[in-house]
């Protein structure tokens, strides 16, 4: 394993968790009821939005250079995290779109992304405290947060428990 890919597979961990808890959640909860499809899309896209603003508030400011060194890894290139943040975008892109058609199937990403935002309006304060400064990414991860904790407030009350818990659908 180069010095790049341990850097991207340790530094992205956190992200790894999160994504295994939105599968968690998704698999644990009923799918999201019709009553809630316009609101969940309308909050995703805001999300999404600001997800998008600090993507480049990141990008910008150099991130990929400075997240890794932080933690004592290997710089990331830019080609990998415009890549991968591009991928992302897009995959929440056509959940949002695809919510109506395949709730169960969507709702995956957007359970990450839900928890992806709010722990990046956490993640970056402290790290700007770590760094006693500012941190790529600090100005928009206060937005981004702020939406990531309202969307998973809407996915939790958009949905139930399965059939045999609480008897939900």
């Amino acid at each position: 394993m180069t010095g790049e890919t341990y850097s991207i597979f340790v530094g992205t961990l956190g992200l790894s968790v999160a994504g295994l808890v939105a599968l968690s959640l998704s698999a644990s909860r009923a799918g999201i009821t019709a009553d809630f499809v316009n609101s969940i899309r309308w909050m995703s896209g805001l999300t999404l939005g600001a997800q998008l603003l600090h993507f480049s508030e990141e990008y910008l400011h150099r991130f990929y250079v400075r997240f890794p060194e932080l933690l004592g890894l290997t710089v990331w290139s830019d080609t990998f995290f415009v890549i991968f943040n591009l991928t992302w975008l897009v995959i929440w892109a056509v959940a949002i779109v695809g919510l109506r058609k395949l709730p169960r199937v969507a709702a995956i990403p957007l359970w990450f992304l839900a928890i992806a935002s709010a722990v990046n309006g956490v993640a970056h304060p402290i790290m700007s405290v770590a760094v006693a400064g500012y941190f790529p990414g600090l100005w928009s991860s206060l937005i981004v947060g702020i939406l990531g904790f309202i969307l998973l407030h809407r996915l939790f009350l958009a949905t139930s428990t399965r059939v045999g818990i609480h008897g939900g659908t």
